[in-house]
């Protein structure tokens, strides 16, 4: 018997957005306080350029030792990074001395989703 591991592919999770567009219900508290963070991490431009980076990284993916280059210090952007990720807007994992970030494709929908005018 071997030791080679069999790789299983990774099925693509549904996308499913949070909420409803804005012009088509109210949103609820829960929703309500749920987006305002996203947005409010979203509104430092330090923080929006993380996010871009790694949304458009190819793979999906991005070291954080590939996205660091925003002009400010790198404990400034690890700041920023875990800001992102309190609010739900990035998940991280930790491989040996790096860290790697990703944007779950449900944000993006969300996001994309509620402010979607023309519903």
């Amino acid at each position: 018997m071997s030791n080679s591991r069999v790789e299983l592919p990774v099925l693509a999770p549904e996308v499913v957005p949070c909420c409803p567009p804005l012009t088509s219900a109210e949103l609820s508290e829960a929703d309500a306080v749920r987006m305002a963070a996203m947005f409010k991490a979203l509104g430092d431009p330090v923080r929006l350029r993380l996010f871009s980076k790694v949304a458009a990284h190819p793979g999906g993916e991005a070291c954080v030792c590939d996205i660091q280059d925003v002009g400010v210090s790198q404990p400034t952007v690890s700041h920023h990074l875990k800001k992102l990720r309190e609010a739900g807007l990035l998940a991280s994992e930790r491989r040996g001395t790096w860290v790697y970030y990703r944007v779950d494709p449900s944000v993006l929908a969300g996001l994309s989703h509620l402010l979607d005018l023309d519903r």
